[in-house]
């Protein structure tokens, strides 16, 4: 069905899928952070680390996004038909990187003035990866260039504007709420729309959706999960190990090119 839509069409679909999410955000009331969101189930220290499980399994991220950049460093004229169409790539793993220590940072002593650090490098990742499927499948120009350095100023923008009113008191995180879940809603309806492309295969979009979602249920679960396992792991811990395979099924979704 989507072969039928006409270009102007399909570029109409996506400008309306954003209006609606700005509209949506712009509806409900401001979400400031919940302060229990910090009051994690296994705080137990281990080594003069406090907080062991939540800091220690982030080093998952840095071995992900350590590896998947020596990956492309090493192997770019063979992963990528151009030089620039690793960027969006490279700048995704970065983030990755970025995002252990981060969070890493926010799990020592965790409070929202230090979530800032945690998220900073997530919302990188997220634009990055919505750049490279514009890239793939919509404009290698844009997505490779300017769609890339825009989505990743926005993605900052919207957590320094909330640290901003959090700082007022009266926090509001809608418009970072829009960066997180909005590329899981946009980019495989993206993918339906423009099915032509060189490194963006569907599968593993599907695998990094599913193993994000289980991170999401892991972290709302986390007292429960703790509880479960006899406090040998808390679900919280479980959530980091999750996105970081969510990451990581990028690596191999650029291995399968050409």
């Amino acid at each position: 069905m989507s072969g039928t839509l006409t270009p102007q069409l399909r570029i109409n679909i996506l400008i309306g899928l954003l209006v609606l999410g700005l509209v949506a955000a712009l509806a409900i009331d401001p979400i400031p952070q919940d302060l229990e969101y910090h009051k994690f189930a296994d705080t137990r220290g281990l080594w003069g680390i406090p907080n062991f499980g939540d800091f220690a399994s982030n080093a998952a991220f840095a071995a992900v996004g350590i590896w998947a950049l020596i990956v492309l460093m090493r192997g770019r004229g063979e992963l990528f038909n151009k030089p620039e169409d690793a960027r969006p790539y490279v700048v995704f793993f970065i983030g990755v990187t970025l995002v252990s220590v981060g969070s890493a940072y926010y799990h020592w002593e965790p409070s929202t003035e230090r979530l800032l650090w945690d998220r900073l490098p997530m919302s990188i990742s997220f634009m990055a990866i919505s750049a490279a499927v514009v890239a793939d499948r919509i404009n290698a120009k844009a997505g490779n260039g300017w769609l890339l350095v825009a989505l990743i100023v926005l993605g900052l923008a919207s957590l320094l504007y909330w640290n901003w009113t959090e700082s007022l008191g009266r926090g509001d995180l809608r418009f970072y709420g829009l960066v997180q879940f909005y590329p899981m809603l946009a980019l495989p309806i993206i993918c339906w729309l423009y099915k032509e492309h060189e490194y963006t295969n569907v599968r593993y979009f599907l695998l990094v959706v599913a193993w994000y979602g289980l991170s999401k249920v892991f972290e709302f679960f986390d007292t429960g999960i703790f509880e479960l396992s006899g406090n040998i792991v808390s679900g919280h811990t479980l959530k980091h190990l999750a996105a970081a395979v969510a990451t990581y099924m990028v690596l191999p979704m650029l291995s399968e090119y050409p």
